[in-house]
């Protein structure tokens, strides 16, 4: 166990004037920060996953909003709003799976729909009352996820949900720090191909803030289980739906179906941010492909090549395979049953 640590990397940084993005595609090895005055920028670094992570995309996209008043709203007078909206809908197109991107956006239309004598200074207090609020909530669901978690002897994570995923502190890892704040608890981490963000983030992340921490390939999860080594699967999520069927980075899914078959829980923590009532059922979230070149050797990538390749983003996990979902507001036991709490969605 370990007292509370201050948390040494942040995925963003505001600086009043620009925007400072980690970019996450460097690490471990490099630490840098590109840093951005406009929107156009902010919303290239997400699709080119400089900054990732469904909440710490939301915070980026809102300062970028920012980004563009601060660009047009003096340049370009009678026109400046206009400007804007174009700059949010570049940015709304910059990843399509991540619900918290469009919460973000509509929260600063609606500061622009109303009077402003500053409407500078009323969108940088959102953007930033947006990112304060992410971490507020990310250190409830850190508690909240951890009550659960009392006794527990190993905890299995996939994919990177913490401090570099969020405003700061995690969904998935912020009750990872949480419950291994009070007990003796052992971590793994699957590597979470292909961008192995596992490896190259979650585990770095944690070794940061003095956690120890195991790394397994991906395909090792189901003999971990097997071995009894691990009590619960957690990870966060990019959408849910009213039902409770969750998208998350892929492999998610095959990891859900592995805990049942071996008797290990499934919690899911994120913020109500993610929630989308407008969906009845994980069939209606849309799955983001990327560039099969992400995936495929270098070999395989020329013309004619017979080899070809299928990169999924995210799956959909069933809300009949997941034990708990944790957010700020509190904690959802078997959501199949009884879907996401209306108070939730409001």
């Amino acid at each position: 166990m370990t007292t509370a640590h201050t948390l040494t990397v942040q995925a963003l940084h505001w600086t009043g004037t620009s925007l400072r993005v980690l970019d996450q595609r460097q690490l471990p090895d490099t630490l840098r920060y590109d840093e951005y005055t406009d929107a156009a920028g902010v919303a290239e670094a997400i699709t080119s996953m400089r900054v990732r992570g469904a909440p710490a995309i939301g915070i980026a996209a809102a300062y970028g909003v920012v980004l563009s008043a601060l660009q047009h709203f003096s340049s370009n007078p009678g026109h400046w709003q206009q400007a804007i909206a174009t700059d949010i809908e570049l940015l709304a197109n910059s990843r399509p799976t991540a619900v918290n991107l469009f919460w973000a956006l509509d929260k600063m239309r609606s500061v622009l729909d109303r009077p402003q004598a500053d409407p500078v200074a009323a969108l940088a207090a959102c953007a930033v009352k947006i990112h304060a609020d992410d971490i507020n909530d990310n250190h409830t669901m850190g508690e909240l996820g951890a009550d659960l978690l009392a006794g527990a002897k190993g905890i299995l994570t996939h994919c990177n949900t913490g401090s570099l995923a969020t405003g700061g502190y995690g969904t998935a890892l912020g009750v990872i720090r949480s419950v291994y704040q009070r007990q003796a608890v052992t971590i793994y981490a699957g590597e979470t191909r292909p961008w192995l963000q596992g490896a190259r983030l979650t585990v770095w992340e944690l070794s940061q803030d003095g956690i120890p921490v195991t790394l397994i390939a991906d395909s090792a999860a189901a003999w971990l289980m097997q071995s009894g080594a691990i009590d619960w699967v957690i990870v966060g999520a990019d959408r849910i739906a009213k039902n409770g069927d969750t998208a998350n980075k892929i492999g998610t899914y095959s990891l859900a179906v592995l805990a049942k078959q071996h008797g290990v829980k499934v919690m899911v923590v994120a913020p109500t941010t993610t929630l989308d009532g407008s969906i009845a059922s994980g069939k209606d979230i849309h799955i983001e492909q990327r560039n099969p070149n992400e995936l495929l050797p270098p070999c395989y990538v020329v013309e004619d090549s017979l080899v070809s390749g299928w990169n999924p983003v995210f799956d959909v996990t069933p809300a009949g395979l997941i034990d708990a979902i944790v957010t700020e507001r509190g904690v959802m036991l078997n959501p199949a049953e009884h879907g996401i709490p209306l108070a939730w969605l409001i």
